[in-house]
């Protein structure tokens, strides 16, 4: 996958509607159900061991598979009885008559749980509707067609030509387009060569500097970057090299894998180019402290941690704060793994 906003926008958003999709024939665990058992019953049947009760884990399907199987959590979300209902009333917590419904469909249907699409280490593949008088749709917007229609809807209308230059100029740019880029466009689609002048148009702005400096703006916000201390006096600290080298990566559209890898580790690549090891700069954009009293070794420990916390955030996709300290409550990480996963921080 490469860095271009409009193969990774396009593949995320068919990875999601495929999985949307799914419902539409029948019940899909990671968005009907899940939801339903994380917020009214993990609390007391989830991962925290502290509040376990009965030794059940909802959020595992061996766990669970007895109390599904037998009914018997079909029964106790149903009973009326107050000393037997599930949520009990205590907790404060009730299921609604639609949550009901699904949590017994889903038992009725074999109760199987899917792994949450967040751990899966690829999607699968799904086919690509087939729906008739829709020759011009792209295969993303056929799967928003499908899924449209499961609802009485429609696309809206295209935009109009200069509203479409405006929107896509800003996209990719993060600038509104110039009187001479809106002339050179109309001059296009006067002359007839319609789809020309939009094609022209995107290759234009992609090839743009400005695309590199719009869409490193993210990436550079989840990797914490500024040139300060971000502490104390905050004095001056210049990593300007490394925003300079992640605008470059944009706009020469570096394979994703390669972004990634250059900046956890480009160091260690064998005969490392200067911007290889540049862009080592992303493990090393924390918090500076020249305060007289400050422990060398606790901001060491605090730096380490910024490293783990920053990657999971930015690369994962993860918070990571939370098992720092202990097992993560509602997620399946635990803090042995945490520290696990700072030992690659911690000699840098």
């Amino acid at each position: 996958m490469l860095l271009n906003p409009r193969l990774i926008i396009g593949s995320l958003l068919a990875i999601a509607l495929a999985c949307h999709s799914v419902s539409a024939e029948g019940l899909d665990f990671n968005r009907d159900v899940r939801p339903i058992l994380s917020d009214k019953c993990y609390f007391c049947h989830g991962p925290d061991e502290e509040n376990n009760a009965a030794g059940l884990r909802l959020d595992q399907a061996e766990s669970a598979s007895e109390v599904i199987q037998d009914g018997y959590l079909i029964e106790r979300i149903f009973a009326e009885d107050a000393d037997v209902i599930m949520p009990p009333p205590e907790s404060h917590l009730s299921l609604t008559a639609s949550e009901k419904a699904t949590l017994k469909q889903w038992v009725e249907a074999g109760g199987q749980y899917e792994l949450h699409w967040a751990f899966s280490p690829l999607p699968e593949r799904v086919e690509i509707p087939r729906i008739s008088g829709s020759a011009e749709d792209s295969p993303i917007d056929l799967f928003i067609r499908r899924r449209l229609s499961n609802t009485g809807l429609d696309f809206s209308p295209p935009a109009e030509p200069l509203r479409w230059l405006r929107r896509v100029t800003f996209d990719l740019t993060g600038l509104p387009p110039s009187v001479r880029e809106i002339d050179a466009f109309e001059q296009r689609l006067e002359s007839g060569r319609v789809e020309k002048a939009y094609e022209e148009a995107v290759d234009r702005l992609l090839e743009s500097p400005s695309y590199g400096e719009h869409m490193s703006v993210a990436w550079l916000d989840a990797a914490r970057y500024a040139d300060s201390y971000g502490y104390q006096s905050d004095k001056l600290n210049t990593q300007w090299p490394y925003r300079d080298w992640v605008i470059r990566a944009f706009n020469d559209n570096l394979p994703y894998d390669d972004f990634l890898t250059w900046q956890l580790a480009g160091d260690l690549i064998p005969n490392a180019t200067r911007d290889q090891k540049l862009a080592t700069a992303f493990n090393r954009i924390h918090r500076l402290n020249n305060e007289g009293g400050a422990v060398f070794e606790e901001w060491r420990i605090e730096n380490v941690a910024d490293r783990v916390h920053t990657f999971g955030t930015a690369v994962l996709g993860l918070t990571m704060e939370c098992c720092r300290c202990h097992d993560h409550k509602y997620d399946p990480i635990s803090m042995r793994e945490y520290y696990s996963l700072s030992a690659f921080f911690n000699s840098i």
